[in-house]
Order: C-alpha cells, then sequence, then structure tokens
C-alpha cells in the first residue's frame, strides 16, 4: 500500500479543524440562539438538549453516531468508517467547546443567512479531502442500501425535512421549521460553492449546416475544442452533424451571438453542467 505523503496529511487534517470549527461557530453563534438547525443529527442532537434541559449537543451527537459507525464499519468499508469517525469527533468536540463563546444578538433572518453560510462552508472543507461528519451520511448510505431507487439526496433531504418538521414542533414555533428550511437551503448551496467552484460551466448542443463554420469560430474566438456528433433529422430523416462544447457561464451570451452571426437558422441548447473536467477546466479528482 502506498503512503500518503505528509503534505497530503497535514492538508487533510487542517481542513479536517477548520471545516468543523466553521460549522461550531456557525451552529454555536447563529442557529442555537435563534433555535434553528440545518437538520441531521446535530438538529437531532439540539431537539434533544432542549428536551431533556441539559448536556451539550456535541455530546449527543457523539452518542447517537455510536450505533451507526457500528453498524457502518461493516457495511459501508473501513476507508469510509475511519474518515466519518475522526470528522464526528472533531465536529463533537469543537460543537461542545465553542458552545460558551457570546452569541451576538441578530434578527432570526440574519442567524438564518449567517449560520447557513458558515455551516455550508465549514462542511464543504470538511468534504473537501474526502472526509464526512458521520451521523446523515452513514444513515442516509445504509438506507439506500434498501432504497436502490431513490437517489441518496433525496434521502438526505428526507432525513433533514424530518428534522426540521421536528424543530418546529419541540419549539411550538412553525417559523422555525421554515426559518430552518431556509437555513438548509443556504447551507447546500455554499456547500456545492466550495466543493465545486463558483465558475459553474455549460454545455452547448449546436445542429447548423454550417457546422464547419461554427466550429471553426468556436476554437479560434472562444478557444474552447468541439466534438461532432453524427444526427438525424427525426422528422425529414436527414443526416445531421451536432456540435457539443462545453464552456465557462461567462463564455455563454458570446458563444449565442457568435453561432447566431454565422447561421441565424441554426438550433441551439444550452444546459448548465454540474462538473466539467479535463482541459481547460478543473482536473479530476478521487476526492469529490
Amino acid at each position: 500500500m502506498t503512503k500518503k505523503p505528509i503534505w497530503s496529511i497535514v492538508r487533510y487534517c487542517a481542513l479536517l479543524v477548520i471545516g468543523n470549527a466553521m460549522f461550531a461557530l456557525g451552529f454555536n453563534l447563529f442557529l442555537v440562539p435563534n433555535s434553528l438547525n440545518v437538520g441531521g443529527l446535530s438538529g437531532i442532537a439540539m431537539i434533544l438538549q432542549r428536551l431533556l434541559g441539559r448536556g451539550g449537543i456535541g455530546l449527543y451527537t457523539a452518542v447517537m453516531n455510536v450505533p451507526l459507525f457500528v453498524i457502518g464499519y461493516k457495511r459501508l468499508g473501513r476507508g469510509f468508517f475511519f474518515g466519518s469517525l475522526l470528522g464526528m469527533a472533531c465536529n463533537s468536540l469543537l460543537i461542545d467547546l465553542l458552545a460558551g463563546l457570546p452569541a451576538p444578538q441578530v434578527e432570526t433572518m440574519l442567524g438564518v443567512i449567517f449560520g447557513g453560510v458558515l455551516t455550508g462552508a465549514g462542511l464543504g472543507l470538511v468534504f473537501l479531502p474526502g472526509a464526512t461528519t458521520g451521523g446523515t451520511d452513514i444513515l442516509a448510505r445504509l438506507l439506500k442500501r434498501h432504497l436502490r431507487e431513490v437517489k441518496m439526496g433525496c434521502v438526505t433531504l428526507a432525513i433533514d425535512t424530518v428534522v426540521l418538521i421536528l424543530t418546529g414542533l419541540v419549539f411550538r414555533d412553525i417559523s422555525k421549521t421554515l426559518y430552518s428550511a431556509i437555513t438548509l437551503f443556504i447551507c447546500s448551496r455554499v456547500l456545492d460553492a466550495v466543493l465545486y467552484g463558483l465558475d459553474y460551466s455549460s454545455v452547448a448542443l449546436i445542429i447548423s449546416d454550417r457546422y464547419e463554420d461554427v466550429y471553426r469560430a468556436i476554437d479560434k474566438q472562444l478557444d474552447r475544442g468541439v466534438t461532432f456528433l453524427e444526427g438525424r433529422g427525426g422528422y425529414t430523416g436527414a443526416p445531421k452533424t451536432v456540435l457539443m462544447t462545453a464552456v465557462k457561464s461567462r463564455q455563454i451570451s458570446e458563444l449565442k451571438q457568435l453561432v447566431q452571426c454565422i447561421d441565424p437558422n441554426a438550433f441551439m441548447i444550452v444546459q448548465p453542467a454540474h462538473q466539467v473536467l479535463g482541459e481547460g477546466f478543473k482536473r479530476y479528482s478521487d476526492d469529490i
């Protein structure tokens, strides 16, 4: 087995600590004071603390993770198990260590925004090197084994939705559920931004009789590669050449104008791309 270089281990640990610290700060300073959460076991732990009137949220989170880790060790693999265990321990510890910090007095909506941004950025840094915080990740993966036709994101969303509803019931305020839903949305968007970057890309499919001219213009003016796809018109049955190209979001307007100038009758479909990997874009990584 090849050993990881020391800088890789240092980076892993640094992102784990910084990410969990950001999550703990957002959770303790903005979410807990406003009775908000972003779902998961930390949200359940906050509800338990409210019901029992004692104990630390981090401690409750760690205790609830124990049975999940016992089951997950056998079913999800050692690599995922140890990465999640380290992330969970760091997360639980920092939540309780930073719980005593004085929380700023802010309006609920400001708590929603700043809490969502900090927790989302923190989780993004934790997930970046391939670690997790356990909890919902393990539960979702275990449930997915029995719900193979359901997407992982839907399983996680269902779990978080139940936690948000319970938040409103326990605190006897439905607005807590609604505010927490906004927090969860902000958290997920910021998390994606950290993992996949803010510079989103798009994929364009172009059908034009002047496809050679369009290809040369894209290659020369936009400096983007083009793939030729062979197609056939459904109505006429005539063969068609379809151009497929990936461009940065800032190049979409230029691409549309370019195609319009060359062939006003061209048919073009532009759709957002979740990730574009390769030359001119991001390189592939095993971590995300």
